[in-house]
C-alpha cells in the first residue's frame, strides 16, 4: 500500500494532466473560436486515445472519467492506509494525514525522476540516441517535488526558522509569535492567488501554454496553477499546525541532539 496506491495516484494525476485540454474544450465555454481551435489542435497531437469515443462532450473519453472518479479515491485511500516513519510527525486531522501521503507521493515522484533520468543516459551514451523528452519530464517532474515536498515540510515543521528570540521568551508570547507568524503565510497566500489568478487560469491554463522545446509539454499551463494551489495548501496546514502547537510545551532547540531525537534516529536505522 505504501508504494502502490502512492505511484497509482501518480499514474492517475499524469493521465489527468495530460488529458486536461480535453476538459477545458468539452465542459469550459471559449468565446473565441480560433482560440479554441488552438487547443484543440494541441490537444489532437497529444491524446493518447485518439480512437476511443466521447463521454459526456467531443473529446473527453471513458479512460478520462475514470481517471477522474479514481483520483479522489486514491487519495482518500492514501490518507487512510498512510504509515508513519520513525521520525515523523503525525499529527490528528484529516489535512495533516493528507500531507502525509502527499509526502509518499513526492517520494514516488523522486523515484520516477531517477528512472528517467538513468534511461536518457542509457539511450544517449550507450545506444547514442538521445530522446526529446526525458529532459523536459524530469524537469516537469521536479518542479511538482518542489512544491508538493513544500507542503510536505509545513506539516511536518521542519521548515527554517530562527529560534534565537524565540525560545528566549515565555510560552504565552511565543504563541503570539506564531500567530503573527500564521497570519502573515495566510495572508501572503491571499493576496498571491487574488493577484495572479486570472494571469494563471486564463492566460496560461485556459489558453493551455506550452514550454516551447521539441517535446514541447505544458509546463506553464500546469505549473502555474500548481502554485497557487500549493500556497493553499501551505497556508491551510499553517493554521493547522498553529491549533495543534497551540497547548505544547516550551520547547529549547540547540544544535545538539536531545535524548528523544537520538531514540528516533536508533529506531530509523533499526536499532534497539
Amino acid at each position: 500500500m505504501e508504494w502502490l496506491v502512492p505511484l497509482a495516484f501518480v499514474a492517475t494525476a499524469s493521465w489527468l494532466v495530460w488529458h486536461l485540454p480535453a476538459f477545458l474544450l468539452d465542459w469550459l465555454p471559449y468565446t473565441s473560436e480560433s482560440l479554441k481551435g488552438q487547443v484543440e489542435e494541441i490537444y489532437l497531437r497529444s491524446d493518447v486515445t485518439p480512437n476511443m469515443p466521447g463521454v459526456f462532450g467531443a473529446h473527453i473519453d471513458m479512460i478520462d472519467i475514470i481517471a477522474l472518479v479514481l483520483l479522489p479515491i486514491l487519495a482518500v485511500v492514501g490518507t487512510r492506509t498512510v504509515r508513519l516513519a520513525a521520525m515523523e510527525y503525525g499529527g490528528s486531522s484529516g489535512i495533516d494525514r493528507f500531507a502525509l501521503f502527499i509526502g509518499r507521493v513526492t517520494m514516488m515522484m523522486i523515484a520516477i525522476m531517477t528512472i528517467v533520468m538513468l534511461y536518457e543516459v542509457f539511450m544517449r551514451y550507450i545506444l547514442e540516441k538521445p530522446t526529446e523528452w526525458a529532459n523536459e519530464m524530469t524537469l516537469w517532474f521536479a518542479s511538482f517535488v518542489f512544491l508538493m515536498s513544500g507542503y510536505y515540510a509545513m506539516q511536518q515543521r521542519s521548515h527554517i526558522r530562527i529560534f534565537l528570540l524565540y525560545d528566549s521568551v515565555p510560552r504565552w508570547l511565543q504563541r503570539v509569535f506564531d500567530t503573527i507568524s500564521t497570519v502573515l503565510i495566510v495572508m501572503f497566500a491571499f493576496f498571491l492567488v487574488y493577484g495572479s489568478y486570472k494571469q494563471v487560469f486564463v492566460n496560461k491554463l485556459y489558453k493551455w501554454e506550452l514550454y516551447g522545446s521539441a517535446f514541447n509539454p505544458p509546463i506553464p499551463a500546469t505549473l502555474q496553477p500548481m502554485v497557487l494551489i500549493v500556497i493553499t495548501l501551505v497556508a491551510m496546514q499553517a493554521i493547522v499546525n498553529l491549533f495543534a502547537d497551540w497547548n505544547k510545551e516550551p520547547e529549547i532547540h540547540t544544535d545538539e541532539p536531545d535524548d528523544e531525537e537520538i531514540e528516533m534516529l536508533k529506531k530509523a536505522v533499526g536499532q534497539d
